[in-house]
């Protein structure tokens, strides 16, 4: 990899990580007005408070609607990212790839987690199986012991295929740029500690879709490549298509009426939503955020993963990361705040 390779990549990979933390930023505010409340609500709020189309962080005004939250994730309060699930996750994969490298197993991903996930930030599928691997793995499992439980057992829950798994996996694109098999794989083996059939396939295709772009690849051709490495016939795989072919709408009318009755929180309708999103703004990173996370579903989990996925295509505009001082905070256990220099360089030193 020549010195210009070296830099292109370096550029994209620190641009990913201001975009993924920029995203859910965007998205955290409203993210339980949507769930909760619907997409008619959400952009009822947005509009009254002047935020439509969104093209900027968001107004907190609970004398608009009270079911907004997080003001330090607002325009008015914003100075650093606030901690979020979705960022703990990029964050621990890159733990976890430091200390167990690239071929890591679905088993080394529950002792990182009891290791530096508290249990109050898991969700769902997440939960479920930290509960199981905390109550039955054995106390010697976090620092090496076999597991005392069938690792397999834990993703038998009722939220396994929700979006919990697909917003953890953007990290094993950004080591494997041009492997989308690679990324694909790393992807399953996290996935499948919580999450079966379409949470896996999910997680597949977002970590695939971010390898295939750091390879050179566009934003639509990149998710066509990640579709490959699923089943042909996975609802993942209609979702994507879905997208793209949605991309020419100004909004994603047609989704919402495909996927409406799934979950908000389900991975298949929220990766439909990226698709849309990312497709059909590849030149504006603005819209590709702003529009997923105005669409309504999983608002910071599809903020965050458009905006790591569209940073890999170029430089997010610096406005973005300035506004919380490119200063990224968690809630993984003795976790400080780290920056987004820090992270490039981590994230840089596990490249295949």
């Amino acid at each position: 990899m020549g010195p210009r390779t070296t830099d292109m990549i370096r550029n994209r990979i620190y641009s990913a990580w201001v975009g993924r933390v920029s995203g859910c930023m965007l998205g955290k505010p409203v993210e339980m007005l949507s769930i909760k409340h619907g997409v008619t609500r959400l952009q009822r709020y947005l509009a009254d408070v002047d935020a439509m189309p969104l093209r900027e962080y968001i107004p907190f005004r609970l004398d608009v609607d009270d079911a907004v939250e997080h003001e330090g994730a607002c325009i008015e309060e914003m100075s650093h990212s606030i901690p979020d699930d979705d960022i703990n996750y990029t964050v621990l994969s890159l733990l976890l790839v430091e200390e167990f490298g690239h071929k890591f197993t679905t088993a080394d991903v529950g002792r990182m987690w009891l290791r530096y996930l508290p249990g109050s930030m898991v969700f769902t599928a997440e939960r479920d199986a930290y509960v199981k691997l905390l109550a039955e793995a054995g106390m010697r499992f976090p620092v090496g012991a076999d597991s005392a439980v069938n690792i397999a057992e834990c993703s038998d829950n009722r939220f396994n295929d929700w979006i919990g798994a697909q917003i953890r996996v953007d990290l094993y694109g950004w080591i494997n740029p041009g492997d989308p098999t690679a990324a694909a794989d790393m992807a399953r083996r996290d996935a499948e500690l919580s999450h079966r059939g379409e949470g896996v396939y999910g997680a597949m295709v977002i970590a695939a879709a971010g390898a295939s772009i750091l390879g050179g690849e566009n934003p639509v051709r990149a998710l066509e490549i990640a579709v490959e490495q699923i089943p042909a016939n996975a609802d993942c795989a209609t979702a994507v298509e879905a997208g793209l072919a949605t991309a020419s709408s100004p909004t994603p009318e047609r989704i919402h009426e495909l996927y409406g009755h799934l979950s908000p929180v389900h991975t298949v309708n929220n990766l439909a939503l990226v698709a849309w999103a990312l497709a059909r703004n590849v030149t504006d990173f603005a819209a590709a955020i702003g529009d997923v996370v105005s669409a309504g579903w999983d608002t910071d989990c599809n903020g965050a993963t458009v905006g790591g996925l569209w940073g890999l295509t170029g430089e997010v505009p610096m406005e973005w990361g300035t506004r919380w001082n490119h200063s990224v905070h968690t809630s993984l256990s003795g976790m400080g705040p780290l920056t987004v220099e820090d992270l490039t360089n981590r994230t840089l030193a596990l490249l295949t």
